[in-house]
């Protein structure tokens, strides 16, 4: 998640967040990754329905570009068109420099949500 959050950094997360309202595209969230031990943070790109592709690096969201200035080095990530399941949302992290395959993202259940991460 870098640079919005380094490694070794500590981030807080808020578990009930969720209950009362909906995951929104942007959110920064807590996912449990395998079991109960290992979670990652990861911006939610898209929500349920959705469709989502990336060209050249730039973010397409519904086929429009959408503006990431939290994104700081682009790597020329290409994936065609898909669309969001539902029950899913679809995350990635911020540090997008080096090739997709050395990255952790994709559609996730939204039950694997934990919580919003607080500021």
């Amino acid at each position: 998640m870098e640079p919005t959050y380094r490694n070794g950094s500590h981030a807080f997360c808020l578990r009930p967040r969720y209950l009362l309202t909906d995951i929104n595209r942007l959110d920064i969230v807590t996912i449990r990754f395998t079991g109960k031990s290992v979670m990652l943070l990861k911006r939610v790109l898209a929500l349920p329905g959705d469709s989502i592709e990336f060209r050249g690096g730039i973010l397409y969201i519904n086929s429009e570009a959408i503006d990431e200035p939290y994104v700081k080095h682009r790597f020329s990530w290409n994936l065609p068109a898909r669309q969001v399941k539902p029950g899913f949302i679809y995350v990635a992290g911020d540090n997008r420099g080096t090739p997709m395959s050395r990255h952790h993202f994709g559609q996730v259940e939204i039950d694997r949500v934990l919580g919003g991460v607080l500021f």
